[in-house]
C-alpha cells in the first residue's frame, strides 16, 4: 500500500488480519524513513502502531473522539487520517505539526503537548455526548508516564462517580521518555508480570479463539473474587489486562469489547517503545524518544553540532555536577527529564543527589520547597512546562520566603515543538511574584557566575533561563564573582541603545562586531531585579533606546524598564522588540525569527532607519 494515498481511515473497515499485519510493517518503515530525515518522536509512535490501527478499524473517527496523551504519540493517526504525504514537513516551518492540531485534520479533537490532559479533556466531551444524547465514543490513549500526574488522577477521580462511559486505553510501555519511577509504575509491573499475562502471550497463538477469550474473561473473574483489585478497579472503572499491544488480533478484540459496552472502561496494552527498530527498542535512558535525523542503516545521529559547541543543558549539568562534588547538601530534583536536561552523567556518578520524581511539575516545585529547608536544591524545568506549577511556585516556594534554584531550560524559541513548548511566557508569570529573581547568562563563564551568584549571594529563589541553543565551551580557571545584579556595557560611542539577555546579546555582539556598527549595547544578565544604576545611566545619555526580548514584548524586560519609569518619573525614549501576543507555532528559530522581523538584519534595519 502506498501510505500516501490513504484519505480516511474507513478503508480499514475491510482489510483482514494479514492485511493489517503488513499495513503495520509498511508504517513502520515509513515512520523509520521519514523521521531519519526530519527527526521527531520516533520510540513512542513505532510503539503503537497496531494500537492505532486497532482504534481507527472498530472506532469511526472523527464520530468517535480519539485523544492522544501525550500528543507526540499521534503520528500513526495522522498518517491513517490522510496526512501520510505532509510527513517530509514534520515539525518544519508551516508544516506538519508534531503533535494533534484542530486546524490540521477533523479527526484531531483535542491539542497536547504537555501530558496528563487526555482524561480530563474526554470527561468534557462525555459529559457533552450525554447531554446530548448521543451514542459516539470517547477515548483517550494515555501513555509514555502521563498517568503519573495530579490531573489524570483529578479527572478519574470526576469519571469514578459519574454515569458517563469513557474508555481509557493505557499505552503501558514502562516509560516516560526514561524509564518511569514511583508506586504507580511498581503497580503496572506487577499487573505486567502476573501469571497469565505471561501464559497468554505464550499460548495465545495455541489455542482457538473462544477457548482464549474464555481464559481472559475468567481471569478477570477470578481476580475479582480473589479481591485482587487494581487502581482503576477501586475508581470505578471495568478493567481488562494486560493485553499484547502488539497483536493485533487481541487489540482488535478488547477494543470491541469497550466499544459494546456502555460503562467506563480502561484497557491496558503493554508495548514495546521503539518497537521494529533495534536502537530505539533497546533505548534505555530515552535517547530515541524524541530525535533528530538519523542513519536509519546503523542508527547514528547526524549531528548538526559545531565544533566544540554544547547545548545550554549541558552547560549548566556541567557545573551542577562540579557543585555535588563539593557541596554536600545539593540536591538535583527531577520531573521525568534527565535526559532532556543533561543529568545522565550526574545521575550515574550521584545517584544519592538526584531525584526523578515523573510527569509531576506541581509536585516538584512544592516538594523542592519543603526540601529547601535542609539542602541546597536545583530543579531544571522546562519553560513551558513550569506552566504547570505556577501556583506553587507562588504558594508554596516564594511566599513561604524559601529558596530553590530553578533551572529553566528551553526558553525563547523552542523550534519543532511549536506552541505548546515555546518558552516565551515564564518572565511574565515569574517577574511579578516576590522573592524570586530571574537572569539569564550569554556565555558558559556567565553562567557558571550567575550559578554562583544564585547559590552563594541572594537568600531569595532564583530562575536561570536558558535556551535550547547551543553554546560555546569555552575554558577558564578562575572567574569574577558577581555578587550583587549587575549589567555589562559595551559603549560603542553611538547614537542608540541596545539592551538584550541571554543568546540575543551573543548574537547581536557578533553582528554588532563584525560590521562595526555604532550602536551602545547592554547585557542585561538581570533580569529580575535589574541593574537600576545602569539603567539611570542610559537615561542620562538621551538616546533612543530598544530592548530585544526572546519572549513575548507584553510583560518581559522591556515592560519593566517603563514601569521603572513611571515609576520614577523618569522618561527614556523607548521601543521593545519581542514576540507578538499570540501563540507562536512550530519551525527552526531562525525562521520564526525571520517571520517576526526578530533577525539581525531586521534588527538593525528597524534601529538604524
Amino acid at each position: 500500500m502506498n501510505l500516501e494515498d490513504i484519505k480516511n481511515p474507513k478503508f480499514l473497515k475491510d482489510l483482514n488480519l494479514t492485511k493489517l499485519n503488513e499495513l503495520s510493517n509498511d508504517i513502520r518503515n515509513f515512520l523509520i524513513d521519514n523521521i531519519s530525515k526530519t527527526g521527531g518522536h520516533l520510540a513512542s509512535n513505532l510503539g503503537v502502531v497496531e494500537l492505532t490501527i486497532g482504534l481507527h478499524k472498530v472506532f469511526d473517527s472523527p464520530k468517535d473522539r480519539i485523544v492522544f496523551d501525550v500528543g507526540h504519540q499521534s503520528y500513526v493517526h495522522k498518517i491513517l487520517t490522510g496526512r501520510a504525504k505532509q510527513f517530509s514537513t514534520l515539525r518544519q516551518f508551516e508544516g506538519l505539526s508534531g503533535y494533534q492540531k484542530r486546524s490540521e485534520s477533523e479527526h484531531d479533537h483535542w491539542e497536547a503537548g504537555h501530558s496528563s490532559t487526555a482524561i480530563a479533556a474526554i470527561s468534557g466531551f462525555e459529559v457533552t455526548r450525554k447531554m446530548k444524547n448521543e451514542t459516539y465514543k470517547n477515548i483517550a490513549v494515555v501513555g509514555d508516564g502521563s498517568l503519573n500526574s495530579g490531573l489524570s488522577f483529578e479527572a478519574l477521580n470526576f469519571l469514578g462517580h459519574s454515569d458517563l462511559a469513557p474508555i481509557i486505553i493505557l499505552n503501558d510501555n514502562n516509560r516516560s521518555i526514561s524509564k518511569n519511577v514511583g508506586r504507580l509504575n511498581k503497580l503496572l509491573n506487577n499487573m505486567r508480570s502476573s501469571k497469565f499475562y505471561a501464559y497468554a502471550k505464550k499460548s495465545r497463538r495455541k489455542l482457538p479463539k473462544f477457548i482464549y477469550g474464555l481464559k481472559v474473561r475468567l481471569a478477570n473473574m477470578i481476580r475479582g473474587f480473589a479481591n485482587n483489585i487494581t487502581i482503576f478497579d477501586e475508581f470505578g472503572f471495568s478493567y481488562y489486562g494486560p493485553i499484547d499491544g502488539h497483536d493485533l488480533k487481541a487489540v482488535i478484540k478488547f477494543l470491541k469489547i469497550a466499544k459494546n459496552r456502555n460503562k467506563p472502561i480502561v484497557l491496558h496494552f503493554v508495548t514495546t517503545k521503539g518497537k521494529g527498530y533495534l536502537p530505539a527498542e533497546t533505548d534505555i535512558d530515552g535517547s530515541w524518544h524524541g530525535v533528530g535525523p538519523f542513519d536509519r542503516v546503523n542508527g547514528n545521529l547526524i549531528s548538526k553540532n559545531k565544533e566544540n559547541y554544547l547545548t545550554w543543558s549541558n552547560i549548566i549539568s556541567e557545573y551542577i555536577y562540579n557543585q555535588a562534588e563539593i557541596n554536600d547538601k545539593l540536591k538535583v530534583i527531577v520531573p521525568a527529564m534527565i535526559v532532556g536536561s543533561g543529568l545522565q552523567r550526574f545521575q550515574k556518578d550521584f545517584p544519592e543527589k538526584i531525584i526523578d520524581v515523573g510527569i509531576c511539575e506541581a509536585f516538584s516545585v512544592c516538594f523542592s520547597a519543603a526540601l529547601s529547608e535542609e539542602f541546597d536544591i536545583f530543579l531544571p524545568i522546562y519553560s513551558s512546562f513550569l506552566q504547570r506549577a505556577y501556583d506553587q511556585v507562588v504558594h508554596d516556594l516564594t511566599r513561604q520566603k524559601l529558596k530553590v534554584i530553578l533551572g529553566i531550560d528551553r526558553a525563547g524559541i523552542v523550534g519543532g515543538d511549536g506552541d505548546t513548548h515555546q518558552g516565551i511566557y515564564d518572565i511574565a508569570f515569574l517577574k511579578h511574584i516576590p522573592n524570586i529573581e530571574i537572569i539569564q547568562p550569554s556565555n558558559k563563564e556567565e553562567a557558571w557566575q550567575l550559578l554562583d551568584y544564585a547559590f552563594k549571594y541572594t537568600d531569595k529563589s532564583v530562575a536561570i533561563r536558558y535556551s535550547r541553543n547551543l553554546v560555546k565551551n569555552t575554558s577558564f580557571n578562575k572567574y569574577q564573582a558577581i555578587t550583587k545584579p549587575t549589567w555589562k556595557e559595551f559603549n560603542q560611542d553611538g547614537d542608540v541603545n541596545l539592551i538584550c539577555y541571554g543568546d540575543n546579546f551573543t548574537r547581536m555582539h557578533n553582528y554588532i562586531k563584525k560590521h562595526k556598527l555604532r550602536i551602545n549595547l547592554y547585557n542585561a544578565m538581570f533580569i529580575k531585579p535589574m541593574d537600576t544604576i545602569t539603567i539611570d545611566k542610559i537615561i542620562s545619555l538621551n538616546k533612543k533606546t530598544y530592548v530585544l526580548e526572546d519572549v513575548t514584548k507584553i510583560s518581559g524586560l522591556g515592560s519593566s524598564i517603563l514601569e521603572y519609569l513611571a515609576e520614577n518619573d523618569k522618561h527614556l525614549d523607548i521601543k521593545i522588540l519581542g514576540l507578538p501576543d499570540e501563540f507562536i507555532d512550530h519551525g527552526a528559530q531562525d525562521k520564526i525569527y525571520q517571520k517576526y522581523n526578530l533577525d539581525e538584519e531586521s534588527i538593525i534595519k528597524t534601529i538604524l532607519k
